[in-house]
């Protein structure tokens, strides 16, 4: 037995999410029909981040434990014609047994759009949030969302239904960046609740509009009303775009960011 491990992207509008379902397609399942057709047994695979129903990945992290004499740098190649257009193979690489695409993750990131242009585009629709009603402010939603960063109980951003354990977990930081039409909401985190990011977005995009003030959002997380955040993004504008490791695996590419900002003008 061998360790791989990939970097993933796909685009999740036509996915139950990445985690198998019964009667449902979900990225996984896709992923390990191909896997076992390959290995001729069944295998089972790992992710860095359990992405939800139509969210997309730009750089998901995945391993499996395999009995093939495929070299570990294959993989990528082989799969990729195995896999529909919707999900691609970047990189494959060899581990070491005791590396795990959840468990040795620093830390996740993700990424959500807000097209809050006039017009609708039909370039961009199926990757952002057409928000048009009212001019958000950025400004006003970065300064509301930094007293996020660090260790909190998130427990107002978590949709019922979670099996987590906790509701505490660590931001690393929250960037909150407007180039053009578009308004790019990025997130870093040891770990997400069910439904977080979607839930603060859509929190933040309330601020933006000047419905609710600063200080009511930062109420509604800190003292845990859940009740009051009923407001959640739709997951078309959500990307999981990357896992942060101590050391990075992969060889062939040292950029851990993918997400198609060279089609946006003035983003850098």
């Amino acid at each position: 037995m061998k360790r791989v491990a990939l970097l993933v992207q796909y685009v999740g509008s036509n996915y139950s999410g990445w985690q198998r379902q019964k009667n449902a397609t979900t990225v996984q399942e896709v992923l390990e029909i191909a896997l076992s057709k390959i290995a001729k047994h069944v295998v089972k695979t790992f992710a860095a981040g359990r992405t939800d129903a139509g969210v997309h990945a730009s750089g998901q992290v995945v391993h499996f434990d395999i009995d093939c004499v495929i070299p570990g740098n294959r993989y990528s190649d082989i799969l990729n014609s195995f896999l529909p257009s919707t999900i691609r193979i970047l990189e494959s690489v060899e581990v070491k047994d005791c590396w795990h695409a959840c468990y040795s993750a620093k830390y996740r990131h993700y990424r959500y759009v807000i097209n809050n242009g006039k017009f609708p585009n039909v370039f961009i629709n199926s990757w952002s949030w057409h928000r048009y009603q009212k001019v958000l402010d950025p400004l006003l939603m970065l300064n509301a969302s930094k007293r996020m960063e660090g260790e909190h109980d998130f427990f107002a951003f978590q949709k019922s239904g979670s099996n987590r354990a906790t509701s505490i977990t660590k931001i690393q930081n929250i960037s909150i960046k407007k180039v053009e039409d578009l308004i790019f909401v990025d997130i870093k985190a040891s770990g997400f609740l069910y439904g977080m990011v979607r839930l603060i977005v859509g929190q933040l995009v309330l601020v933006g509009e000047k419905k609710i003030s600063p200080e009511i959002f930062t109420d509604r997380w800190v003292n845990k009303k859940k009740n009051d955040v009923k407001e959640s993004a739709p997951a078309k504008g959500l990307c999981f775009v990357n896992a942060v490791y101590e050391e990075n695996v992969f060889k062939k590419i040292n950029n851990n960011d993918f997400f198609p900002v060279f089609l946006i003008k003035g983003f850098s």
